[in-house]
């Protein structure tokens, strides 16, 4: 890994933890303000708003700015946001509308912070598909042990020395993150284009990614997987009350054992990739997903409900690896940030409907209907975007989007490409030649492989070598 990857990933877990202490004190704080259902629910959606409203064109900012500059301000404007209500929390001046307001803005700068984190990792890594694979892992699994496991019972234990404690801790660890992400190597500035208005160059990104299927399957796992996730979630607590019989430290541990299988996940999405190959591994993980949640739906006691979150929070884990790395190994650096940014406004914008969804199949039917609902749901989309996401397709994606000029893959490099392709992928040339098209047959796949060797500096090629080979690899370097 280049040595700035750990600064970025020691900013990434620091910002999580304090995302995870706000997470948890914000609703607390405005219960002690209120106990209508409705002003906690404002407080609440407020942080989602942004990626609902500004999500596409926020992408396409991004992909107009410097993306260092904008990870570093953003944080650093979030630290200084935080000083108004832990103010007003130490002069008893809190009020809803104010954490309302502070919850749209820092949903509004986690839009640019995440974005432009996505969109500059792969120039940080030099798009390398096993390099991505491990640094998302480790991303992801530090975000779920920061924000899942640490932050949120630190920011229930920091409210009680004050309220304004959980606040400027959160502050804090803004600030460390901004001061970390500056240091950082500068990243090439997103390619200039033609002058075009914000919403045309926005809408360019979104027919991007609804015009590649890739793409579009990519974007659809997390769209549909919120609505049956949401769906679970809001009568999850419900169901362990009166089917499991769980209390609330019972309820607690359920959650637990699902981040567990997360982070569990997240560390094994690189075998995955490479025993499987990326599309398959996605397909194999979304199937997962689903019977884990029927196992839910069915479970007869709290042990069999844990082992079904913790298998799925583990599909959730991997596919979150997976899939990111994918994105950013294949989508052009000047449309990085909107691609990202459309893909997840599609998931954020399906939330709500899952939470919809499930309310109601649980007021008109049972409290497991909702999640054999989102079973069946999760099942489908896993059959639907099966072949959008296949190892075929990822294979002619990848090879798309390597550029035509790139030199041969050194040994060390052969796992990347096997980690990006599956099994079957061709090794790394041999020095001196070049690949030309994949073409198929009833004896495989094989590559025309040109040799390349010259006699000299500024001296004619001779005859090319032109032949067709099952294994690049085997081609003969130059005498």
């Amino acid at each position: 890994m280049p040595a700035g990857f750990g600064r970025l990933w020691t900013a990434r877990t620091v910002s999580s933890l304090g995302d995870g202490v706000t997470h948890a004190a914000l609703p607390l704080l405005a219960l002690t303000l209120t106990r209508d259902p409705m002003a906690l629910a404002v407080v609440t959606a407020a942080g989602t708003l942004p990626w609902l409203l500004f999500g596409v064109l926020g992408g396409a900012l991004v992909d107009r700015w410097d993306r260092r500059r904008t990870m570093w301000v953003t944080d650093a404007a979030r630290a200084a946001l935080l000083a108004i209500p832990a103010g007003a929390a130490a002069l008893d001046l809190l009020s809803i509308p104010l954490l309302a307001a502070v919850a749209f803005l820092l949903g509004l700068g986690g839009l640019f912070f995440d974005t432009a984190a996505t969109a500059y990792l792969p120039d940080l890594l030099g798009r390398d598909p096993a390099l991505l694979e491990r640094a998302n892992s480790r991303l992801r699994g530090a975000q779920t042990a920061a924000s899942g496991f640490a932050g949120p019972p630190a920011g229930s234990a920091l409210l009680a020395l004050g309220r304004a404690v959980p606040l400027l801790a959160d502050a804090v660890s803004f600030a460390l993150s901004a001061l970390l992400v500056r240091s950082l190597p500068a990243a090439p500035r997103p390619v200039p284009q033609a002058r075009e208005s914000l919403l045309r160059q926005a809408r360019a990104g979104a027919s991007y990614v609804f015009r590649d299927r890739l793409l579009l399957g990519l974007a659809l796992r997390p769209a549909v997987g919120n609505i049956a996730f949401l769906a679970v979630e809001t009568v999850l607590a419900l169901f362990a009350h009166d089917r499991l019989g769980n209390d609330t430290f019972g309820f607690g541990l359920l959650l637990t054992a699902e981040a567990t299988g997360g982070l569990l996940g997240a560390g094994i999405a690189s075998f995955l990739g490479r025993r499987l190959g990326t599309g398959t591994g996605l397909t194999c993980t979304a199937a997962v997903e689903g019977l884990a949640i029927l196992g839910l739906a069915a479970a007869p006691n709290p042990y069999v409900a844990g082992l079904a979150l913790a298998v799925c929070g583990a599909g959730m884990g991997a596919t979150m690896v997976l899939a990111p790395s994918l994105r950013q190994t294949i989508v052009p650096a000047h449309l990085m940030g909107r691609v990202a940014s459309t893909s997840r406004m599609l998931s954020m914008c399906a939330a709500p409907f899952g939470a919809f969804l499930g309310g109601w199949l649980a007021t008109t039917y049972d409290v497991r209907t909702p999640l054999y609902a989102a079973a069946g749901l999760l099942l489908a989309m896993t059959a639907v975007t099966a072949t959008m996401t296949g190892n075929r397709r990822v294979e002619a994606a990848l090879r798309a989007a390597a550029p035509a000029d790139a030199p041969d893959l050194p040994a060390s490099q052969a796992p990347a490409q096997a980690t990006a392709l599956g099994p079957g992928a061709p090794r790394p040339l041999a020095p001196g030649h070049a690949r030309g098209p994949l073409r198929r047959s009833a004896e495989g796949p094989s590559w025309c492989v040109t040799n390349r060797c010259a006699s000299g500096a500024g001296a004619r090629r001779p005859a090319c070598q032109e032949r067709r080979v099952t294994d690049p690899g085997r081609a003969p370097g130059c005498g």
